[in-house]
Parts: structure tokens; sequence; C-alpha cells
């Protein structure tokens, strides 16, 4: 390399580091970050003396609509994220009711010559999709693609952002028709916020959901933040307007926190709607879906980074399926061996099983295998995937005539 060719490539190392560098981070630190290779395979996104420039993949799986407008909003979104970061290569691909589904979109990522892909979920809880769903679907791209690591991230979750987006929300939500004109504002401790979820049998996910809303309370002086679900968990939406009018609320702020549109926006419009000719006595307001919020793309920008840098950690102390998967893998040791699943939302699980009921998820397992990835302190540690195909089903249970344990 002569002088010339050498001053533009410190050039340009200077100008990548200031766009994509972190506040009052080192530049080895941040060296580190974008270009390590953790498996020893040739570190991506570099120049590389008689070889190709290659780019880190990441794979984003969102969950997918028969609404064809929610689909595309998330493929709108994912796009802005592209823009935002264009040192990766970056893919899209769906749980289900679209294409291209995980594999499809797996199959793509190695087509491009990837060997190695980054999977994170565009899913607001960690539950049956997350903990499941994807794990099974890495788990058998594992057994096609055996020269292909996978490195699994985690949902959204509760994060502060997400207060500050719904923030957001209230103050755009759209007063509806059928009610009284008011000469004055309904006072802050007049005016309730009903939150609804998607719902899902997993506590894990609804009990993360009931946080986020004592998280908005906090942030604001309303009467109460008050939390429903629009499928599977109670309190149901009609059950949470009730709520807010047995409270006392003379309004009512309804806000959905769901990704996208889809059957369940328009459910959930369809019945505030209904409520609201109810109660004409009662000021309705309604807000919209998240969106592709700026503090959504950030949210997700920061799981991928820590999924990029290997600190992707779930928790599954709350899981339905524990004990039952902790009875499979028993007997898996013991010779038997078993191969096993909404709108944007939440359900089922998938473990693996050690010594201790040591569990770890499908994240950073190499040609199939684990490397303790996702770790908790303490003997509970639950996983996905990482020392075999063993998920547990109810499909699976029904074909050995297990049934499947209650919530707890």
């Amino acid at each position: 390399m002569d002088e010339e060719a050498a001053v533009a490539a410190v050039a340009a190392a200077v100008e990548d580091y200031i766009a994509h560098g972190r506040e009052n981070e080192r530049y080895s630190a941040y060296y580190e970050r974008m270009y390590s290779s953790p498996a020893g395979i040739v570190p991506n996104n570099q120049d590389i003396p008689g070889g190709e420039r290659t780019m880190k993949t990441v794979l984003l799986v969102g969950h997918g609509s028969r609404v064809p407008a929610g689909n595309e909003e998330l493929l709108r979104f994912t796009g802005q994220l592209a823009v935002r970061r264009p040192e990766l290569k970056i893919e899209t691909c769906f749980i289900e009711l679209a294409a291209p589904s995980i594999l499809g979109g797996i199959a793509k990522c190695v087509e491009d010559g990837a060997t190695q892909i980054y999977i994170v979920p565009i899913i607001l809880f960690a539950a049956g999709h997350s903990k499941l769903d994807i794990p099974m679907a890495i788990d058998e791209a594992k057994r096609k693609y055996p020269g292909v690591e996978f490195i699994y991230g985690r949902p959204l979750g509760v994060q502060q952002r997400a207060v500050e987006l719904l923030l957001d929300r209230i103050s755009e939500a759209e007063q509806l028709p059928l009610r009284p004109a008011r000469t004055s504002a309904v006072a802050d401790e007049d005016t309730a916020v009903l939150l609804m979820g998607r719902g899902g049998s997993d506590p894990d996910a609804n009990s993360d959901f009931y946080k986020l809303g004592r998280l908005l309370w906090e942030r604001t002086g309303y009467r109460t933040v008050e939390s429903c679900f629009i499928a599977v968990a109670k309190p149901s939406l009609p059950e949470g307007l009730e709520r807010c009018l047995a409270l006392g609320a003379r309004r009512i702020i309804v806000l959905p926190y769901l990704l996208f549109t889809g059957v369940l926006m328009e459910q959930f419009a369809e019945t505030v709607s209904r409520f609201a000719a109810e109660h004409p006595e009662i000021e309705v307001e309604m807000g919209g879906p998240l969106g592709a919020h700026p503090l959504l793309l950030d949210m997700l920008n920061d799981r991928i980074d820590e999924t990029l840098e290997g600190q992707a950690f779930s928790n599954c102390d709350n899981c339905r399926f524990r004990d039952e998967a902790s009875l499979h893998h028993h007997h898996h040791h013991h010779g038997e061996e078993h191969h096993g699943h909404e709108e944007h939302g939440h359900s089922h699980h998938n473990h693996g099983h050690h010594e201790h009921h040591n569990h770890e998820h499908v994240c950073q397992g190499h040609h199939g295998q684990g490397h303790g990835c996702h770790g908790h302190n303490g003997q509970h540690n639950h996983g996905h995937g990482c020392h075999g195909q063993h998920a547990v089903t109810e499909t699976a249970a029904a074909a050995e005539g297990r049934e499947l344990p209650e919530p707890r």
C-alpha cells in the first residue's frame, strides 16, 4: 500500500468511527465491537488483501400479518434501519402469514455468502415466538447449514424508550365522535390511560407488559394507567374499558401496544369505537400502533448491537413450560429422544436440559453446539436448541399422549 492509499484508508476509518462510534467510546473498543470475529472467521466489513469485502449479516424476524399493509409497514421499518446501518447486510423474514419464512430468510443469507447470521426478533416481549418458534427454525437451519454460525438476539422487551414512545402516542391520540362537546378539557386526575397488549399464555410476557404500564404511569399525572389484552389473557379490552369507568374516569385514552396495523388493530378500533358510542358522557381518545417511530428504531438498533456483541440475555424464570421441559429432557438423558410452535404477540416455549436444570438459548451455538451463550446466574437458567432439537409443543405432546401443564 502506497502513502496515498494509506492516508485514504485512515481517513475512511476515522469517518466510519465518527459515523458509527458510540459516545465516549475508544477506537479500540469500537473496532472490536464492529469487526471482531468470535468464531475465528475472517472479520467482517474489512478490506482483506487478496480477498473480498464482506459484511455482517443480520436477519430481522417479524411476525407477519394477514393484512398486507401490516407487512408493508414492517418492511418499510426495516428498510429505514438498513439505511441507518449501512455497514450491515440486513434481511427481513416472517414467522408466519407472510413470506419469506424464517428458513427462507436464512437461505437468502446463506446464498449471499453469510457464514455468521445474527438473528434478531422484531417482537415486543419474550414468549412463544421468541422462545420456541424461532429457535426451532434455527435448529432446522443448523442441520441444513452445518458450516454456518447462528447468533440469536432477544425481543425488544421493556425499555425506557418504549415509555417515551407511548407518551408520544398519547399526545397524538384522536378523540372519537358521538360525545357531547366539552367547554373545558378533562383534568389529568379524571383521566385514565388504558394500555392494550396482544396477550398470550406466557406469564413472563404478560407481566412485562404490566411492568411497562406501571413505568408509563410513573411518568404521568393521570389518575391511573390500566392494562388489558385483546387475546388469550385477561382482562380483556372490554373489561379494561369497564374498569376505567368503575374508577371514575371522565376521559379514557386507549393505546394499543402493537407494532403495526393488522387484524388486531382493526378489532381494537372497532371495540373502542363501539364503547365510545355507548358512553357519550365519557371522552374517549384512541391512539395508533407503535409504527416506524424513531424511538422504535433505536430500540431495535440496541438489540442488534447487543446481538453483534454476544450479549443477548433472556429470562425464562416464569416460562409455563419449564417443568414440562425438565421432565422431557430428563427422559432424553435416559435414552429417549424427541423432536418437536399470533399477530405481533406472544405464546409457548422450548428448552435444552443440563445438570442442575441449567438451560441455554439458541444464540451463539457454533455448528449446532451451545457455548453458554445466554447464561443467567443460578441453577435455573433456560435456553433453546443449543444441545439438539428438543422442542416441546402442543402438537408433539399430543402425539405422545401427554398434556401440557396449565399456566400457574
